[in-house]
């Protein structure tokens, strides 16, 4: 599709030449890495919400690194072999500085895949910071993240920034909405995407009316306040678990403009808790690879399948793939000098093909392929439309 540069990071993993220079230090101080027969073995740390109502978010990219860790540890030649430690956060800031200690304090541990949600990365990312160890998110999209000096926080997927002023582009110039109501669900990460949101409609000169509702079982009367706005087009910032019930309470009033969501509802779980017929026609925009809907990424999500006991890739399982590959080529990059401090200050020059896009950063951390694409519901599957960028005629 055109929003990648460079595809391949399977064959990546399975083709690549190494070296026997690429080789590590026996020594494990520092998180350097510890024998295993013949070969170092260093481990990855992964850090998410591997419980609660977003637990599949989590889960999605912890098994996309399980995919990563187990395509290279079954190279014939590769010079080491790694190591996966998993740490729950719930998807929580207050439980973010405990997950990201658990890691912290294992000093085996030389770099980790997460966190995802945008309040648990702000919270975690001091211990990580503190620590030397390198923090790699393939999710957190709040575009604050890279402003708070943290020393060594990377993320492989655009801003909230980025993604907010192409939906409002979307909404304005292609859906032609005239009236847009936006939702958020109070959390660092929804509220973020909507100010940017309302910002670039107002640019666009398009109106709408906001609200921010705390995650309920119940939204029957915001569903009856919504109604009497009589909007083109409702957009949710938030995640699955709350955008399903939300979906649900809309539509039982008889909602038939356009539903939006964002990055956080792109998963067959807010299919599955909605209900398919609620949940038809809804779009869902995302910075983001759905692999299952790329015919280039079908050998990505049968490696996947085979890994992970036939389950399908999710939202942000592709993005913690190319996250953990990056810091595969990093260590291999290192000659044998593998460290925290060696892998977190190498790791902003990683410039390698990955399976969503280039992998390469800009010096604040920011991955430098921006594109955003839109999904849709459709008979109880989630398909792509297209980036926003090629919807727009560009």
């Amino acid at each position: 599709m055109a929003r990648r540069r460079l595809l391949g990071a399977l064959a990546l993993a399975t083709t690549v030449a190494v070296t026997a220079a690429a080789c590590g230090s026996d020594d494990d101080e520092g998180g350097s890495g510890s024998s295993g027969g013949d070969k170092p073995v260093y481990t990855i740390g992964f850090q998410g919400p591997l419980s609660g109502d977003n637990q599949q978010l989590g889960i999605n990219g912890l098994n996309g690194v399980k995919t990563a860790i187990e395509e290279w540890n079954a190279t014939a030649d590769a010079p080491f072999t790694l190591e996966l430690v998993e740490s729950d956060d719930m998807g929580s800031p207050d439980q973010g500085p405990t997950a990201a200690s658990k890691l912290a304090d294992n000093s085996d541990v030389i770099a980790v895949v997460g966190p995802m949600f945008s309040g648990a990365t702000k919270a975690s990312e001091p211990v990580f910071s503190e620590a030397s160890l390198l923090s790699v998110s393939p999710s957190a999209t709040n575009p604050e993240l890279t402003t708070l000096g943290f020393e060594t926080f990377y993320r492989v997927i655009p801003t909230d920034d980025v993604q907010g002023k192409s939906v409002a582009d979307y909404i304005s110039k292609v859906l032609k909405a005239t009236k847009v109501y936006s939702v958020d669900d109070a959390s660092e990460y929804g509220a973020g995407l909507a100010k940017v949101i309302e910002e670039q409609l107002t640019a666009n000169g398009t109106a709408f009316v906001h609200e921010s509702i705390n995650p309920t079982q119940d939204y029957t009367s915001q569903a009856t306040k919504i109604m009497s706005e009589n909007p083109d087009v409702v957009y949710y910032a938030g995640y699955y678990s709350q955008f399903s019930l939300f979906t649900k309470a809309l539509k039982d009033k008889g909602f038939t403009g356009t539903l939006m969501s964002g990055d956080g509802s792109l998963d067959p779980e807010y299919v599955n808790q909605a209900g398919a017929a609620a949940a038809e026609g809804v779009l869902i925009s995302c910075p983001c690879l759905w692999a299952q809907a790329d015919p280039d990424a079908a050998s990505f999500v049968e490696s996947y399948k085979r890994v992970n006991d036939n389950a399908e890739p999710g939202t942000y399982s592709a993005e913690a793939y190319d996250a953990t590959m990056a810091i595969i080529e990093v260590i291999k990059g290192l000659n044998g000098d593998v460290t925290r401090e060696s892998v977190a200050g190498a790791f902003g020059s990683v410039d390698v093909p990955g399976l969503t896009k280039q992998i390469k950063f800009t010096p604040q951390g920011e991955v430098t392929d921006q594109a955003v694409l839109i999904y849709e519901v459709k008979d109880g599957a989630i398909s792509v439309v297209g980036p926003v960028s090629e919807l727009l005629g560009g």
